[in-house]
């Protein structure tokens, strides 16, 4: 060895994929297996300097190879070890990352690459990436070591890789994206539809001046014949190829179980239950989903659903049986789902608590054209609610005190209510329904109005309905509130849940990968709350938010779904809004405050969604403000920044490019603006998506509770002699007529049973320390301070829910609110909060 050298070993560790060793090799399995066996060159390594090399100025010194050969000794069952050996010049001073090139015919996951033997000690490169092939691709892949970089202090050896990963990243927008692929581009919602198979699946585009909405990574799909402005849909969906984790997480990884409902439960649910309009006769036969179950047939080429599903498909019987757990809420409470009580309770505390508002105009009127839609005055008189609230407080003073709440979906659904109702088996109103605040902090709901608009020559019709103890009212009541819960559920699903998580964060990630280096602190401080979201969007959209996929068929929107997204989209969604406190703010349900925790005062001082979010709210912003500050010292570093400038930038003028003239955009010029800016992204990726998401069994399994459709008119709406008779003669009949049929009940049932589950290997907010974060000692104290408050969180949720004061959170039969509990065991838990949009 050259006594100007030192020996370093590189130890680069493979995963295998839950697939087995190899996805899908065909002939590339039996080469590199030999290849293996062998000892050829697995893997070509290149080492980099910081430095640039003084005898060639402005140029980089030269990178240091050697080929990685198969560790024949290794013993690991879940991995394959390669070693590679360098001679390093002893002036080629620190390794700043490594680049690698596959040698395999197919591609490789890399987890790390281990460097032992330098002057420093030991370096660990996290790379947990798809390397594709050389033969697919001779481009080789950099990794970087843990050291963050701001742009401007990234050292000279490694500014040209740097810039040149970007530009590899972002790609140049034409063709269709390989598979193999990591390039991350912007395109409009114009693959939900699939007019090529059938015209009745043809679905406008989101996204533009007509229908403005956020973008989706670009796929690049041929163009339709019988829609060129939309994409054609494929088997599989293209994201680029780091965003795929289903290969190599647990077969028990919520996408891969998700994955198997729709393409093998759904379709079986699809043959065995024929009838689609058939509903429950019987409240018996709801029951007994949850005792006896559905016997699945065996179909042709159908995955084993005992393996895949045992959680939902008994394993212990010769046939497939679905059986569903009982949700916890009627297993405390059987009667739950009939109680005012609950109705208004779930609305601070259910799986929608971010839709309430406080009423601060009266009388209420609607915003819409009413040469179209009709008259726009509210039916809802200050008499009906003063003879509801008799005994407690007058209107004027109720109003006037911040008492009188809405759950407000009448501009909302309103223009489709036609549409809609040309779908058979469909019925839409659209609804405003008012609590009062009572003086134990609860919620009691006052009135319910519904509304469909002018059609077929009739004039507008609209109601109102009040909780009574006459028996045909009490009845209409009940109905009532089923169209009020169908509407919120959709308004959940499609608004609080998929638009305002899901859609409107990918372009936030799209964004990071084209503009922030992997070696950019705030990449790697974003990091953990963007992965897997991609993937689980690309399944959305594959068979959930799809033209007649599980939303369009079992919600009360129907096929305009999407397109209501869109209109709310447009209408309603603010950057700024997404803050938990200035959404709060804007609902009315809280006020500035210095002297108050948080800087906030409570309209509703027990709101169990709020309370508990604005304590994990102030963890995070703790937690930000400190990475922030840390690599942020001075303010000009932070507008000085190019890389992140760009990033902001794009959000803007690409991923929300309909919205980009909007004056609310934050600036981004101080520390203060962009830890106000990474929290909200935080905030929404974890608080806010577990919030809507981990509850949804919870609440919604025994779909009596949470209806997502209506499928019955309101029998007071225009009624024949013989439906009147009908209804008054046995009304349970029209109530269970309303609900959603067996199939649609079932498909979402199940669905929700997976959505609302952790898997073994979710990973929780603040729980394991990134890589990146254990290599400054300043970021990796500040995160142990953000570990212990996270702690500390589920001790104040605990003391919370043991307080018999709060009866949004305690009393008998009553859930506790746990679901912002940061950590979880796996299941069905309704707690924990993962970092991530990972379901």
């Amino acid at each position: 060895m050259d006594q100007k050298s030192i020996d370093v070993k590189a130890i680069v560790r493979v995963k295998l994929t839950v697939l087995g060793f190899f996805k899908n090799l065909g002939i590339g399995q039996g080469l590199d297996g030999v290849a293996d066996l062998l000892l050829q060159d697995a893997f070509q390594l290149e080492l980099l300097s910081i430095e640039l090399d003084p005898r060639t100025p402005g140029l980089e010194k030269q990178p240091i190879k050697a080929y990685a050969r198969r560790d024949i000794n290794q013993k690991e069952e879940d991995e394959v070890r390669y070693e590679a050996h360098f001679s390093v010049p002893a002036d080629c001073g620190e390794i700043g990352a490594i680049l690698v090139q596959n040698e395999h015919r197919r591609e490789q996951f890399l987890e790390d690459i281990v460097l032992t033997g330098l002057p420093y000690g030991d370096v660990t490169i996290y790379c947990d990436s798809w390397v594709h092939s050389k033969f697919e691709n001779p481009e080789k892949r950099i990794f970087f070591t843990n050291k963050s970089y701001l742009p401007s202090q990234t050292p000279g050896g490694l500014k040209r890789f740097r810039e040149r990963e970007l530009e590899n990243l972002r790609g140049n927008g034409e063709g269709e994206r390989k598979s193999f692929e990591r390039i991350y581009d912007y395109d409009t919602y114009n693959d939900l539809g699939d007019p090529d198979s059938n015209l009745e699946l043809q679905r406008p585009v989101l996204g533009g001046k007509k229908h403005p909405y956020p973008r989706r990574c670009r796929t690049g799909r041929p163009l339709s014949k019988i829609d060129p402005l939309s994409e054609t849909r494929s088997s599989s969906f293209y994201v680029p190829r780091d965003e795929e984790f289903a290969d190599v997480k647990e077969i028990s990884f919520g996408v891969n179980i998700l994955s198997a409902v729709l393409h093998a439960l759904v379709p079986t649910l699809e043959a065995t239950i024929v009838d689609k309009n058939l509903g429950f006769p019987t409240f018996a036969t709801i029951d007994s989903l949850f005792k006896d179950g559905i016997e699945l047939p065996q179909l042709k080429n159908q995955r084993d659903l005992k393996l895949i599903l045992p959680g939902l498909v008994l394993a212990d019987t010769e046939k497939d049986i679905l059986l569903f757990q009982k949700p916890e809420v009627v297993e405390r409470d059987e009667l739950a789902w009939i109680r005012d009580e609950e109705f208004s309770r779930q609305t601070l505390a259910g799986v929608n608590p971010c839709s309430i508002k406080l009423v601060e105009e009266w009388p209420l009127k609607s915003a819409l054209n009413p040469e179209i839609y009709g008259p726009p005055e509210s039916a809802i008189t200050t008499e009906t609610i003063e003879r509801q609230i008799k005994g407690y407080t007058t209107f004027e003073e109720a109003l006037g005190q911040k008492k009188i709440f809405i759950l407000d979906y009448h501009d909302v659904f309103l223009p489709y209510i036609n549409k809609v109702r040309e779908i058979q088996g469909t019925s839409l109103y659209s609804s405003r329904t008012l609590f009062f605040l009572t003086p134990q902090g609860t919620l009691n709901p006052l009135v319910i109005e519904l509304t469909r608009p002018p059609s077929n020559g009739k004039p507008q019709w609209k109601q109102v309905f009040t909780p009574s103890l006459n028996a045909t009212e009490s009845w209409l009541w009940r109905l009532a509130k089923v169209h009020v819960l169908a509407n919120d559920s959709a308004h959940h699903q499609l608004i609080s849940h998929w638009l305002r998580t899901h859609c409107c964060t990918e372009p936030y990630i799209i964004a990071a990968n084209r503009q922030l280096s992997a070696a950019h602190p705030i990449y790697r401080l974003l990091y953990p709350h963007f992965r897997y979201t991609m993937e689980i969007n690309a399944l959305a959209r594959e068979a959930l938010i799809n033209a007649d996929g599980i939303i369009e068929t079992t919600f009360s929107a129907r096929k305009y779904c999407m397109e209501l997204s869109s209109d709310i989209y447009d209408q309603a969604w603010r950057f700024d809004f997404q803050a938990l406190p200035a959404d709060l703010i804007s609902r009315g349900l809280a006020v500035e405050d210095s002297t108050a925790p948080h800087g906030l005062k409570l309209t509703i001082e027990d709101y169990p969604y709020a309370n508990d979010g604005l304590i994990l709210w102030d963890a995070i912003m703790e937690w930000v403000s400190e990475y922030v500050n840390h690599y942020y010292p001075e303010e000009d570093l932070v507008e000085s920044d190019q890389e992140l400038q760009a990033w902001w930038a794009e959000i803007k003028n690409k991923g929300h490019e309909d919205k980009k003239d909007e004056k609310w955009w934050p600036m981004l010029k101080t520390q203060k603006d962009l830890v106000e800016i990474i929290t909200s992204m935080i905030w929404v990726s974890s608080g806010h998506h577990a919030a809507v998401n981990f509850l949804q069994y919870t609440y919604a399994g025994y779909f009596p509770n949470r209806p997502t459709i209506a499928r019955t008119k309101m029998p007071s709406e225009d009624p024949t002699e013989e439906e009147w008779n009908k209804f008054l003669d046995k009304p349970y009949l029209t109530l269970l007529e309303s609900f959603p049929s067996k199939i649609q009940a079932t498909k979402v049932m199940a669905v929700l049973d997976i959505l609302s589950t952790h898997s073994p290997d979710e990973e929780y907010i603040g729980d394991r320390i990134e890589p990146s974060w254990a290599e400054d000692p300043a970021v990796k104290e500040a995160f142990e301070r953000f570990n212990k408050k996270l702690k500390g969180i589920e001790e104040t949720i605990d003391g919370r829910n043991a307080n018999k004061d709060l009866q949004n959170r305690h009393g008998a039969g009553t859930l506790p609110y746990e679901v912002l509990k940061p950590f979880s065991k796996p299941g069905l838990t309704g707690m924990g909060v993962p970092y991530s949009i990972s379901i």
